[in-house]
């Protein structure tokens, strides 16, 4: 197994932030750690697109490979960089993860390893609020009995009639952002044309579902915070302090 981080200097919301540094570190140096805490993974890779990344992962020790700019999403990036590699189950993990509990990543690894008919894996956790299944910006999932996928919406599903439209938040499920691929399934998936629903909902793992791939799901009770804007980022520096004074 071997974990991809795919760290773009681009961002819409917060340029150059896999290199914001406040901390002492890099943000995407803390994911990298993160990483390397998770049990039976062989290998750690970052995926950058700029030599600034690049070096910046070269001076913490990280192994880095560059990969085309053209990309347009992190899934992409991760399929140019593992061309070559033999392993069968690759792990996406967003680089704005840093605080991400590495038990996750052995969880959606495990998902692919203990069940070797599925393509593609995730993780999933419930909501706290209603408000929270009512926001876009978080992804909701529906799946069935045996934890497969079976879709994925910024809208609240299911839609509640009794209670016109959101009803308790213990009912729904929030999808988490990282991702198991088996390596052969991932070089096929990126070939594949955007599907409908990717591109209605502007959610790329529906084209895997559209095109009848399977995608298991398990179920986590934490929720971890990535970081997509700057107010995000002080907040993750500020805990991240904090617990440095604990210790």
């Amino acid at each position: 197994m071997v974990i991809v981080i795919p760290a773009r200097y681009g961002a819409s919301r917060f340029e150059g932030k896999v290199l914001a540094k406040k901390s002492g570190k890099f943000l995407v140096q803390h994911t990298y750690e993160r990483a390397l805490l998770a049990k039976g993974i062989h290998q750690v890779l970052i995926a950058a697109d700029d030599d600034r990344v690049m070096q910046a992962c070269k001076s913490f020790g990280a192994a880095c490979v560059m990969t085309s700019i053209v990309h347009q999403s992190g899934t992409d990036r991760i399929a140019e960089a593992v061309k070559d590699f033999s392993a069968d189950i690759v792990v996406n993990l967003q680089a704005d993860e840093p605080e991400i509990d590495p038990t996750n990543i052995e969880k959606v690894a495990a998902l692919l390893a203990d069940n070797p008919d599925a393509d593609m894996a995730t993780l999933i956790a419930p909501f706290e609020t209603a408000e929270q299944v009512a926001n876009p910006n978080i992804v909701k999932c529906a799946t069935d009995t045996r934890g497969r996928a079976l879709y994925f919406s910024r809208s609240p599903i299911p839609y509640n009639r009794s209670a016109g439209g959101v009803g308790s938040a213990k009912d729904y499920w929030r999808h988490l952002g990282i991702y198991a691929y088996r390596r052969d399934f991932l070089m096929k998936f990126t070939q594949l044309p955007p599907s409908f629903l990717e591109t209605t909902e502007k959610l790329e793992q529906l084209r895997a579902l559209e095109n009848g791939f399977t995608i298991l799901t398990a179920k986590v009770k934490c929720v971890w915070d990535g970081v997509d804007t700057p107010e995000q980022y002080e907040a993750f520096v500020n805990r991240y302090n904090n617990e440095k004074k604990k210790q």
